[in-house]
């Protein structure tokens, strides 16, 4: 085990539990970027791997979908937070929480043997020590000819001027006070899915925002209708890639 991810474990348990409240309405504009892409065939009667799931809002939300895996495996780093997951799947019906399976995983080294035609992974990779890694091993489980839905933070854009002008300031951003947040890029993203394998299919964005000096940044109303001329800079990346060789 890597001398720092005892602390790391630590610091994203105490993230997990302290994080907005368990019953707050499960609005990742990330999820969005993933329903936008995401078919029926990635889905219906497949074997998926969530990994980094967090909460559980997106594993519940599959589940329960009309569009169903066969199987359907939800892993995070954090013990509360798939604590936090399985506690969410309680409301589901019975046929969905046995397609259901939560482990505590860490993506670097992902302890399953099996395959997938489907792999997840929201907003994680930026927060790894090692990001090369968590590719290698998403391209390892995921099956020849299945497909990975990758989600980052983009900061291509106002965001990415934030982090620069905190850092001019001798201030860290944190994104909610998480310990690693790297500064993630399209090209970067890219570059990481094609060095470990993977055919890029498709890449989309989401998330413009407005800054205000010392305010929660926001997005303005009626930004939709012109999102597709401001893609490369959306707060939020989605990238679709295949593991070749079906």
């Amino acid at each position: 085990m890597p001398a720092k991810e005892p602390q790391s474990r630590a610091a994203y348990e105490e993230w997990h539990r302290d994080v907005q409240s368990e019953s707050a309405a499960a609005d990742r504009p990330w999820h969005d970027l993933l329903f936008r892409h995401m078919s029926d065939t990635d889905l219906d009667g497949c074997r998926v791997l969530e990994i980094g799931c967090g909460r559980g809002e997106l594993a519940c939300r599959i589940a329960t979908s009309p569009t169903r895996p066969a199987r359907y495996v939800a892993a995070d780093f954090a013990q509360s937070a798939v604590r936090f997951g399985q506690q969410r799947a309680q409301a589901l019906d019975t046929s969905a929480r046995a397609r259901l399976r939560w482990i505590v995983a860490d993506i670097q080294r992902i302890p399953l043997g099996e395959t997938f035609d489907t792999v997840i992974s929201c907003e994680t990779v930026e927060h790894l020590p090692d990001p090369a890694a968590a590719f290698r091993e998403m391209f390892r489980v995921l099956r020849p000819g299945g497909r990975l839905f990758l989600t980052t933070p983009n900061y291509m854009g106002p965001v990415g001027l934030y982090r620069g002008y905190l850092r001019l300031r001798g201030r860290r951003y944190t994104e909610g006070g998480q310990p690693i947040c790297r500064l993630t890029s399209l090209p970067l993203t890219w570059w990481w899915l094609r060095r470990a394998g993977f055919r890029v299919r498709a890449v989309d964005s989401i998330g413009h925002y407005i800054l205000r000096p010392g305010r929660v940044p926001y997005e303005p109303n009626g930004i939709a209708r012109i999102e597709r001329w401001l893609w490369p800079f959306g707060l939020h990346s989605l990238f679709v890639a295949e593991k070749p060789g079906a």
